[in-house]
């Protein structure tokens, strides 16, 4: 893996309007909870924040956006303020494909590893699904980056501050982008097999 140090923000709150206002990180595939298989992608982080309720992970930084349920760009301004790391592997707490392998590709590309990006490193990368779209919360950023584009940002969108940035997309096998907003995306979780 890249000799570069990161933290990593799962953000894991939320309405989950599609799923009857359950408890989505909190949701069960293959015996854990969806929020444990996204920390267990980032096993290298130097810190682990988890934005939302309390949660049973052991080493975890745990902080509330202002005002709880104030959606992704306060939940981001939260888990930022944790992160001391140099990159932050910024994700949504509902992600069961995920894998420490594709952040590791994230971070490569962020840094500039794999294809050189003018003047180095890039903002950022992010995973893109099968129809080209980015994935706004499966991605990797240089904090320098993130917490600039904050600072000049008061909209409500996470797309609108992420966007500009112009991240390097990635393209990457096993649809680790994958997220369970409905029953059915936890029903094709479950049996392993998405979309």
């Amino acid at each position: 893996m890249v000799g570069v140090e990161y933290d990593a923000i799962i953000l894991a709150g939320g309405e989950a309007r599609r799923l009857g206002g359950r408890d989505k990180p909190g949701l069960q595939v293959r015996g854990k909870p969806l929020v444990e298989l996204v920390a267990a992608a980032v096993p290298q982080a130097a810190r682990l924040v988890v934005v939302g309720p309390p949660r049973n992970l052991p080493g975890a930084i745990t902080t509330r956006e202002d005002p709880p349920g104030g959606g992704p760009v306060p939940a981001l301004r939260a888990g930022l303020a944790e992160v001391t790391a140099p990159y932050v592997a910024l994700l949504a707490g509902d992600l069961p494909f995920l894998r420490p392998e594709h952040v590791a590709a994230l971070l490569r590309a962020a840094a500039g590893e794999d294809a050189p990006v003018r003047g180095g490193s890039a903002a950022g990368a992010v995973l893109v699904d099968d129809s080209g779209q980015a994935q706004w919360l499966a991605g990797v950023w240089r904090t320098a980056a993130l917490r600039a584009a904050l600072a000049g940002y008061a909209g409500r969108s996470l797309r609108g501050v992420l966007a500009p940035l112009e991240p390097v997309r990635l393209a990457l096998p096993g649809e680790p982008w994958f997220d369970c907003d409905t029953m059915d995306d936890l029903r094709q979780a479950r049996q392993g097999e998405p979309g």
